[in-house]
C-alpha cells in the first residue's frame, strides 16, 4: 500500500498518518521530519534547508525528491509507505512518477481559518523533536525527555500566513492533478482527530 497524504499546514496530516501507519504496518514518511532531523544534527542538507523552511518556503525539488528516493528503498518501506508533506507541487509529483506507483491520494481538507488556530498552538522538544499542542499539553517541557518546549520558527504567525499562501499557490494544484489521476479521496479534515481517522480509514478499506 503506497499512499500520500495532501492538506494545508496544520490540517492534521502528521497524527492521521502515525496512526495509519501504526494501522497498516506501513512505513510513515515525513519530509518535514526528515529535515528538520537533519538540521538539528547540523548536516549539510539540512544547512541548506533551514533557510528556505524558516521563511516558510519550499525546500527545493532536486534536493527533496533525492531525499525520498532514498528514503523508500530503505527496508521499512517494503510493504508500502505513507507520503506525509511530499509531493508538495506538481513537479515533485511528477518526479515521483519516475520513483515509484502509488495506490492513493487522501486530501484533508481544513478552512483556512482554522489552520491560524491549530499551527499557532504548536510546540516543538528541543531535545527528541516530540510534538504538542496547547490545547491538551499545558507544560513547558517534554514528557517524554524533559527538554524545555518551544515554537518553531515556522510554526510563527507571519511564517504560517505565508506557508499556507505558498500551498494555495504551489500544493493546492495537486488536487486537481492526482483527480485526474483518478485515485484522490478527499475527506474532511474539521473533525476530531477521531472523526478523521475512521473517515480516512474508510477511504483505504478498498485497498487491503
Amino acid at each position: 500500500m503506497k499512499l500520500i497524504f495532501l492538506g494545508p499546514p496544520g490540517a492534521g496530516k502528521g497524527t492521521q498518518a502515525e496512526k495509519i501507519s501504526e494501522l497498516y504496518g506501513i512505513a510513515h514518511i515525513s519530509t518535514g521530519d526528515m529535515l528538520r532531523s537533519q538540521m538539528r544534527e547540523g548536516t549539510p542538507l539540512g544547512a541548506e534547508a533551514k533557510g528556505y523552511i524558516d521563511r516558510g518556503e519550499l525546500v527545493p525539488d532536486e534536493l527533496i525528491v533525492a531525499m525520498v528516493a532514498e528514503r523508500i528503498k530503505e527496508e521499512d518501506c517494503a510493504n508500502g509507505f505513507l507520503l506525509d508533506g511530499f509531493p508538495r507541487t506538481v513537479s515533485q509529483a511528477e518526479a515521483l512518477n519516475g520513483i515509484s506507483d502509488i495506490d492513493m491520494v487522501i486530501d484533508i481538507a481544513v478552512p483556512a481559518e482554522r489552520l491560524m488556530e491549530r499551527i499557532g498552538g504548536r510546540r516543538m522538544c528541543s531535545g527528541c523533536g516530540a510534538g504538542y499542542h496547547t490545547s491538551s499539553y499545558h507544560k513547558d517541557t517534554c514528557e517524554k525527555c524533559g527538554a524545555s518546549l518551544y515554537i518553531r520558527d515556522d510554526d510563527r504567525p507571519e511564517t504560517v500566513k505565508h506557508r499556507i499562501t505558498v500551498y494555495e499557490r504551489q500544493t493546492k494544484p495537486l488536487i486537481d492533478y492526482y483527480r485526474e489521476k483518478g485515485n484522490l479521496s478527499r475527506v474532511n479534515g474539521d473533525n476530531t482527530p477521531d472523526r478523521v481517522f475512521d473517515d480516512v480509514a474508510a477511504a483505504i478499506k478498498g485497498l487491503v
